[in-house]
């Protein structure tokens, strides 16, 4: 385990996929999301476990993929850019066959198929307020593209995909 990293994200499908989790490895993932910076020592006499059945499970969650990895979440005022959700509503028969335009943009963090009126819900995160501008206009411009909703990220309170 990295002690440098803040924040932890599990996959839950994992544990439901089978992997079940007994007592210890539930206290040791609560400590972890509690503060994921915590030593093996604390944790391990948090959860009433030596130091090396605390490692040993950490390992087995890490490479069961029930703890995906570590990062560092930064405050809101230490963020810089714009975020923004693009609703899509496209002509295409597929929304596979206009995938591609999106996979294109490096500054595309999300693309996902929604009900509704419209299509995709596309999640953009860019330098200013300018390049949104630049690839609304790029995607207002695709003749597949029949009509372009734009959400600007005012503020996040919740962010559990970290």
């Amino acid at each position: 385990m990295t002690d440098n990293m803040s924040v932890f994200v599990i996959n839950l499908k994992a544990s439901i996929k089978g992997l079940l989790m007994d007592k210890f490895d539930q206290a040791i993932i609560a400590k972890l999301r509690e503060n994921a910076r915590n030593s093996i020592s604390t944790i391990a006499q948090h959860v009433n476990l030596s130091r090396s059945a605390v490692t040993e499970r950490i390992k087995k969650l890490e490479n069961s993929n029930i703890i995906r990895g570590y990062q560092v979440v930064l405050s809101q005022s230490q963020k810089e850019g714009v975020s923004v959700y693009f609703e899509i509503q496209h002509r295409c028969a597929k929304c596979s066959e206009v995938v591609p335009l999106f996979k294109a943009m490096p500054e595309v963090v999300s693309c996902k198929g929604i009900t509704g009126e419209m299509d995709l819900l596309v999640y953009v995160k860019a330098e200013s307020m300018q390049r949104i501008h630049e690839i609304r206009e790029f995607l207002d411009s695709h003749l597949d593209i029949v009509k372009i909703k734009t959400l600007v990220v005012m503020s996040e309170w919740i962010d559990n995909h970290c």
